[in-house]
């Protein structure tokens, strides 16, 4: 289910969240008060990157947008993801890089106060769900996402990720199972050289 945070503890890397507002383009200073309001600025602190914010607040936030603009700003939020948030230097080709982002959402995410992700020890913790990678062929790949982010801001990441190593590659969203009607996960195929 979208906007719904699985566990009550979870945090957002500060720089992750607020490197998306590029996203908004010229709704930019109306989606910043809109952060101010679920408490996602600190207006003490010049920079607020490395700060960590509720994961639920943030959740608040994408759904007011999303009431207020409509699906396709949160497609461009989630294009905005790959552009500034950490990724593991591990993304060399569209396969690892596709691999890479359920790394980056964890080692984005925290809980308790403890990163998800531990490069060191390759270990995840659970509780925020997962982008899934499922390769089908040398120019196929299935990315099943079960997050609490909303259809199209998953959907903006993911196409962007491919596209960042397959300019031509094209981005669908799979069959009728979609989080915007209740259910658990959405696919997406990824396709190039077709």
């Amino acid at each position: 289910m979208q906007y719904r945070a699985f566990e009550p503890d979870i945090e957002i890397y500060g720089a992750a969240m607020l490197a998306t507002v590029g996203g908004f383009g010229p709704l930019r200073a109306i989606v910043e008060r809109t952060l101010l309001r679920h408490g996602l600025i600190d207006t003490g602190r010049p920079d607020t990157s490395d700060a960590w914010y509720p994961q639920q607040s943030w959740l608040d936030a994408l759904l007011e947008v999303d009431k207020r603009f409509g699906t396709q700003i949160l497609f461009n939020i989630g294009a905005e993801i790959p552009n500034n948030a950490v990724f593991p230097a591990s993304a060399v080709d569209v396969h690892t890089a596709v691999q890479s982002i359920d790394l980056a959402y964890h080692l984005n995410h925290r809980r308790a106060g403890r990163v998800m992700y531990d490069a060191a020890t390759q270990t995840m913790l659970e509780g925020i769900g997962h982008y899934g990678y499922d390769r089908l062929g040398p120019s196929h790949i299935l990315s099943t996402c079960e997050t609490p982010y909303p259809c199209e801001f998953d959907f903006g990441i993911v196409a962007t990720m491919v596209r960042r190593f397959e300019p031509r590659a094209i981005a669908t969203h799979m069959g009728s199972e979609c989080r915007r009607q209740g259910a658990q996960a959405c696919t997406y195929s990824l396709r190039w050289d077709v």
